[in-house]
């Protein structure tokens, strides 16, 4: 396992490179070139040049996240194999400047979904939140108008002014796309793409839809067990494989996070791994928040997750995700919802504590029986 945290470029990220490197245990950054466009080339000196930043403040890249896929892929129209080619020679570029992991998505229209950006918990921090009834009062046809308020003025990742200003030329694109579709376009992008990835040893690690349903009525296809093991089927190379964000496959209870992880295995090339905290179920006012990492602030079993990882041969990069805005720091310009500095280096930590504590209860032969016996004291 190798720690890291998401950096969105100097000028773009509050959080500095800095700071990053002076939390514990995080070695390299998850990074890309925010300011380009889905289709863009990304150019050589470019990546050089933020090669160049991260390694002189005594870091690595240990990915990318994201490349973005344009729409005409992801719909398959008359122009998705000029932009597939754009995709393959923007890897090569990558590859060459030896950087191994890119995450991507597949989702329509838009990369996730919140209703709000600054709950506020009970301890003063505020933090990501997801309301059914909230979605379901927008008109797709004001979506703009209603990002923009929901957002005060933010700018979200995926969520940029000129992509939301196209928001309904986009929903006319997706409108004969249904779920069939969608995975065939994923599937021919994919196959078009594995000879550059096996070549330059690229994992191309999906994240999965956020959240795991149809929003907008817009389908989507990476939201559970099933839909990612048919994808790994279907294109069977290890350079296919998967980003596992324990946040995005967990706002579907259904879903057995550390039973996917075994299932997926060795396809597992990036991990996420967050809590959430559920407040209702029902499917009329499902509503959720972005917890802190430990177990008992959320839902989520954080050690049975690490130790699944453990237990597959996780050997990839791994990051805190999302954390809540605390000490302050949701008045600094600049931050972007759900990544600020503090909150996540303290996920970052805990994280590193869960593995070292599994680490040593196996390679000191702890009997497993005398480790669930005290585990549940």
């Amino acid at each position: 396992m190798e720690m890291t945290l998401r950096w969105y470029g100097k000028n773009f990220d509050s959080v500095t490179l800095k700071e990053i490197r002076q939390i514990p245990g995080v070695k390299g950054v998850i990074t890309t070139l925010y300011d380009t466009t889905p289709g863009e080339v990304w150019q050589p000196e470019r990546i050089a040049a933020l090669k160049k930043d991260v390694e002189d403040a005594g870091l690595k890249i240990s990915g990318i996240e994201s490349v973005n896929v344009c729409d005409s892929i992801k719909v398959g129209d008359g122009d998705r194999d000029k932009y597939i080619d754009n995709y393959i020679q923007t890897l090569k570029n990558l590859g060459e400047a030896d950087i191994h992991m890119v995450c991507y998505n597949f989702m329509p229209v838009f990369d996730w979904t919140r209703t709000e950006l600054a709950r506020r918990k009970p301890d003063g921090s505020t933090g990501l939140a997801y309301n059914q009834k909230a979605i379901d009062a927008i008109d797709p046809d004001h979506l703009a108008e209603s990002v923009q308020k929901m957002s005060n003025g933010t700018v979200m990742p995926g969520w940029e002014p000129e992509r939301m200003a196209q928001v309904t030329k986009l929903f006319d694109m997706y409108k004969d796309v249904d779920g069939e579709k969608l995975f065939d376009n994923l599937v021919y992008f994919l196959k078009a793409i594995m000879p550059v990835c096996d070549k330059y040893d690229i994992n191309m690690a999906i994240h999965p839809d956020d959240p795991a349903w149809s929003v907008f009525g817009l389908t989507r296809i990476i939201n559970s067990e099933a839909g990612i093991l048919r994808l790994m089927k279907a294109v069977d190379n290890v350079h296919n494989g998967v980003t596992f964000c324990s946040g995005s496959y967990g706002t579907n209870l259904e879903n057995d996070l550390p039973h996917m992880i075994r299932a997926l295995g060795n396809r597992i090339h990036f991990a996420h791994v967050r809590n959430l905290k559920f407040n209702d179920t029902s499917r009329e006012n499902y509503d959720f928040e972005e917890a802190q990492h430990l177990s008992s602030d959320g839902n989520f079993d954080m050690y049975e997750i690490m130790r699944a990882l453990y237990e597959t041969g996780f050997d990839g990069p791994i990051r805190p995700d999302h954390g809540r805005m605390i000490w302050d720091e949701v008045d600094k310009p600049g931050v972007i919802p759900g990544y600020g500095l503090y909150d996540r280096a303290l996920g970052a930590t805990y994280l590193n504590g869960l593995w070292e504590a599994i680490d040593k209860a196996e390679t000191r032969g702890i009997p497993s029986g005398l480790r669930e016996k005290n585990l549940h004291k």
